[in-house]
């Protein structure tokens, strides 16, 4: 078994629980990380709430709530949790979802990024990307001392192939201009560079955590519906090219769509874009599966060889 202590220099360490208990897992997975750079910082938390579906399709309550202790356990000053949902209406989603009831309860800040204001946004221009207009990101999550970024395993039948971490981004990006009204998610979506413009909008913000929820996954369709497998693993790095290789070495193992199973992982559009941008880890030997336990050791090494 990996050894939770002593990182190696140049390595990005991703933290393997095997669980079907998503709370534990995710203290467990927490814990073996260890990161840095939450002590005494104010964190904006940035979950899955696309919808307000269960697991999968959207952030777990019950994962949420105990990340959130997690984040106060390594010293966070300060805790919002912030999204914008796309095939919901997001303060519904967040309503649904237990969202502000867990904030009020716990003394956190919530926020619907669909609500803010035009001083609320900070335009990041085209020049370098393949977004025709650039892009907006809320001040809130570039203000933050960190970003905490916990997504889902599943596919997306909309053009993106996958949606992990990198894509989990998406929903902090403005869906309209506030002050003309441009869809931003519609140049996305009808773009043939929907993929690369994924990993770009990345390049915005650096995450201090990234925690993937892999106990349930949509090995097709997504991000609300497709066919359910259940892996049984929590994912934790800081490294979000390296925790979505991992997450699509898992899909891979339970059978996945062409789009995602076909060729290298490390030539997969929104990994090869995030790996030119300088965003993570860029290639299998870069990452280091970090385990505690015999049956999460097992499943390490039979991803180790998908990712290779």
């Amino acid at each position: 078994m990996s050894s939770p202590a002593g990182p190696s220099k140049d390595l990005s360490r991703v933290a393997l629980v095997r669980t079907h208990d998503r709370a534990s897992g995710t203290r467990q997975a927490v814990d073996l990380l260890s990161p840095e750079g939450i002590n005494g910082k104010t964190v904006l938390l940035k979950p899955n709430f696309n919808t307000a579906d269960p697991a999968p399709a959207a952030t777990d309550s019950r994962l949420l709530e105990a990340l959130v202790l997690e984040l106060r356990n390594a010293g966070a000053s300060d805790i919002t949790i912030g999204d914008r949902s796309g095939m919901a209406v997001t303060r519904e989603a967040l309503e649904a979802k237990g969202v502000f009831e867990l904030a009020e309860r716990l003394g956190l800040g919530a926020v619907a990024f669909d609500e803010l204001g035009a001083d609320g946004w900070q335009k990041f221009a085209s020049q370098g990307t393949h977004w025709s207009r650039g892009f907006l990101l809320p001040r809130q999550v570039l203000d933050a001392g960190a970003v905490v970024n916990t997504c889902c395993l599943k596919t997306h039948r909309y053009g993106g192939h996958f949606t992990l971490s990198l894509k989990n981004t998406i929903g902090m990006v403005a869906k309209h201009d506030p002050e003309d009204g441009y869809n931003y998610m519609t140049g996305l979506h009808s773009s043939e560079h929907q993929r690369l413009m994924i990993a770009e909008a990345n390049a915005a913000y650096q995450p201090a955590l990234v925690l993937l929820d892999g106990v349930q996954a949509l090995t097709d369709g997504g991000p609300d519906t497709g066919t359910l497998a259940e892996p049984g693993i929590i994912l934790a790095g800081t490294d979000r090219v390296a925790v979505d290789a991992v997450g699509i070495a898992i899909l891979r193992s339970l059978g996945t769509t062409e789009e995602v199973s076909h060729g290298s992982i490390w030539e997969l559009e929104q990994i090869r874009r995030a790996v030119d941008l300088g965003l993570g880890a860029t290639s299998p030997e870069q990452i280091e599966l970090v385990t505690a336990d015999a049956g999460s050791e097992r499943a390490a090494d039979s991803l180790r060889r998908l990712l290779s």
